[in-house]
């Protein structure tokens, strides 16, 4: 009897020894990981840290600048930008105007006829004929009123008649001045029923919008043209960039098409308001002419804002986790703790740093290394 209750007991105590054995290793296992990652605190040995590439070093002034990323057109001056109309209107006689033709100030865009061209060429010429009648006839009663021959009443009528002509011949000579017609030189041999229209400014025709033979209003905007000697860039900016932006600025743009053709720019104007999607407008003067860009061109660019002597350190060094930056300071041989950080202006391989550091060294290579060593250490933790 005494065997069979000392085997049970035995087995026991021996199963007993199997179960609590393993907990006390994972409690040992967590303690130590758990120390591994504690106050974010990371340790390596030195042949860890050699294999990893670790290198250790102190955060720099350097002189750096900040830019802003904006997109823009490019544009030109509102008066650069002209759409030809005609007063009166008329039919097309002629026209060989195709768009991107590049025309000069006065050069003849087009020919219209009407009849109304003759009626107000007859009109100035008979008003003026009256005109010339009535001044003789003004000048001549001025004469007798002045000796009495004549009474006031003859006299005022003949004044009015004068000036109410003189106000008519000058409006109707406006009138032609308007299509285009000398009133000086216009006389009974040279009524024409046709008239041109002149270019009023130097550039490319962009738009055509009539043909022979259509009759056209005052309304009609027969040709659109442009001059591209002035082109500018208007960059839209929103109004948290804006407030660091000011005029002198440099900005660097660039086209779709040609993203490695770089255009020096300088801002030249900010519109002093914000419109209804947070934004204002930035107007920029290139540096140099350039003849292979065109109004209406998409373009990105990047505003300098200005240099400041700032503590920066490599880029390697900073780290992003959960969205948030984070740097490495050494805090003993072979121990490393992650610290947040605020970044700044990134410019030639180092980024800002605008929160303060603690004094001693950073991890400034193969920081991600640490990151992921203790990363690993709190997942299987």
């Amino acid at each position: 009897m005494k065997s069979h209750i000392i085997i049970p007991a035995a087995c026991i105590i021996l199963l007993s020894a199997c179960h609590s054995s393993p907990k006390e290793a994972a409690v040992k296992q967590d303690t130590t990981k758990a120390a591994a990652v504690a106050n974010n605190v990371v340790q390596l040995s030195p042949e860890q840290i050699k294999n990893a590439g670790i290198t250790t070093g102190e955060a720099e002034k350097k002189e750096m600048h900040s830019t802003i990323k904006v997109s823009g057109v490019i544009d030109v001056p509102p008066n650069n930008i002209v759409s030809v109309s005609m007063p009166l209107g008329g039919y097309l006689k002629r026209m060989s105007l195709i768009p991107g033709e590049r025309v000069s100030k006065g050069s003849v865009l087009a020919t219209l006829e009407d009849q109304q061209y003759i009626q107000l060429q007859q009109d100035y010429l008979t008003a003026k004929n009256r005109l010339q009648y009535l001044e003789a006839d003004y000048n001549r009663q001025k004469g007798l009123n002045e000796t009495k021959a004549t009474s006031d009443k003859v006299f005022q009528q003949a004044q009015a008649e004068f000036n109410s002509q003189k106000v008519l011949v000058k409006s109707l000579a406006e009138k032609l001045r308007l299509i285009g017609i000398s009133p000086d030189a216009l006389n009974e041999n040279n009524i024409s029923r046709s008239i041109s229209i002149y270019a009023p400014i130097s550039g490319f025709v962009t738009k055509v919008n009539v043909n022979i033979g259509k009759y056209v209003t005052p309304t009609d905007v027969l040709f659109e043209l442009v001059n591209r000697d002035d082109l500018h860039l208007t960059l839209t900016v929103f109004e948290n960039d804006a407030v660091h932006l000011s005029v002198g600025q440099k900005i660097t743009c660039f086209t779709n098409n040609q993203p490695d053709v770089k255009y020096n720019a300088t801002i030249h104007l900010i519109t002093p308001s914000i419109g209804e999607n947070r934004t204002t407008e930035v107007h920029c003067h290139f540096d140099k002419d350039n003849n292979n860009l065109f109004p209406g061109t998409y373009m990105n660019a990047a505003i300098e804002l200005n240099n400041a002597a700032v503590q920066a350190v490599p880029e390697e060094a900073v780290v992003k986790w959960e969205n948030n930056y984070f740097l490495f300071t050494e805090e003993a041989a072979n121990s490393y703790r992650l610290v947040p950080v605020e970044t700044g202006a990134t410019n030639n391989g180092f980024i800002e740093i605008k929160s303060t550091l603690p004094a001693g060294k950073i991890v400034t290579k193969n920081a991600y290394t640490l990151l992921m060593k203790m990363k690993n250490s709190g997942e299987e933790g």
